[in-house]
């Protein structure tokens, strides 16, 4: 009952900052200029926009999969299958729920555990935030016209720092801080210490990017070149709209959405990304009519293609387990080799 009534909250926390945020994107807009602006645009470039954005998706498909360290890690398919239904429900539903879609839906499909593929989960966020600050950090010294950058990259490099540290000590004291963090967990009904101790285990894996540099570098390489695959797709749908702004600006708008995407909100951050864009374009002079047509459709084509490509996804998956099952039943397949809390790789 507490859960359910934590979910219902963070569920009308979301909306409420979502319909707050679409306000603020929507307060002091000439709408007849907006709508100008979205009907002289050259919607034939959102093609290869798409495409560059699908390439961006297929990269951090890669990037969660090497995460798992475990051998063997889960296939690429069943990762990429995945990654596409949580994108799916992060779409349709508020909260983020497509993070724990994803876990679920691997765990399904290749039999990893719940923990670690969370764990896994938590270090993509992680790296996602390191490497925007990152980026925030150096691109102060090329964006000579937006003065108003110094003080939001102060913050990020607080931020950045701080964020570090944390890393570095989780780097260097393995389960012990995890196990901490999780040990009242054992007070619960049908929770025993053995448990949370396995659960500590698996999370520890999942976060493993954190204490082997080898891997981490190549996960920080995924992740910024993700980053300015998706930046090139921003950019090209400024051109759609007929924005002259250059690949700065739409750099800048990738970290200013994807930062703000932290706070909680509704479906697919309604809202939230609108006035991140807006805030962040207005700073370079671009009218608020014709930023939040930009907004618009560059939300349209990170959210509508998802939704496809997930629907497709989910259908694919949602056979592949059921032809699972039924192999199970059969005896033509070896079931899941259990992991350290009940779930694992598959035997085969």
């Amino acid at each position: 009952m507490r859960r359910i009534r934590l979910r219902r909250l963070a569920t009308w926390a979301g909306l409420g900052i979502s319909a707050i945020f679409a306000y603020l994107s929507v307060r002091d807009v000439d709408f007849e200029n907006f709508s100008d602006t979205l009907a002289r645009g050259k919607y034939w470039l959102l093609i290869p926009a798409t495409i560059v954005l699908a390439f961006a998706i297929y990269l951090r498909g890669l990037r969660w999969r090497i995460l798992f360290v475990r051998e063997p890690r889960p296939p690429l398919d069943a990762v990429t299958s995945s990654l596409l239904i949580g994108y799916l429900f992060n779409s349709i539903l508020p909260a983020r729920a497509g993070e724990a879609a994803r876990v679920i839906a691997l765990n399904q499909r290749a039999g990893t555990s719940r923990s670690e593929a969370l764990a896994t989960v938590v270090a993509e966020r992680l790296l996602d935030v390191l490497v925007l600050l990152a980026l925030l950090l150096t691109a102060v010294p090329f964006v000579t016209e937006a003065t108003w950058l110094g003080s939001g990259a102060a913050v990020g490099g607080v931020a950045f720092a701080i964020l570090t540290v944390l890393l570095v000590v989780l780097a260097f004291n393995g389960e012990r801080p995890v196990r901490f963090v999780l040990r009242p967990l054992s007070a619960l009904p049908n929770v025993s210490s053995t448990r949370v101790a396995d659960a500590a285990a698996n999370l520890v894996q999942g976060l493993a990017v954190f204490r082997r540099p080898g891997l981490a570098l190549r996960a920080v390489v995924l992740t910024t070149f993700s980053w300015l695959v998706i930046a090139l797709s921003f950019w090209l749908c400024m051109r759609a709209v007929r924005l002259d702004e250059g690949g700065d600006a739409a750099l800048l708008v990738v970290i200013a959405v994807n930062l703000a995407m932290i706070l909680p909100s509704g479906p697919a951050g309604l809202g939230v990304f609108e006035a991140a864009a807006v805030l962040t374009l207005t700073r370079f002079g671009v009218d608020r009519s014709e930023a939040l047509s930009y907004a618009v459709v560059v939300h349209v084509l990170s959210v509508v293609p998802l939704i496809v490509v997930g629907y497709v996804a989910l259908h694919r998956h949602a056979g592949a387990v059921r032809r699972s099952q039924a192999a199970s039943k059969s005896g033509l397949t070896r079931p899941v080799a259990a992991g350290p809390s009940g779930s694992g790789r598959s035997a085969s």
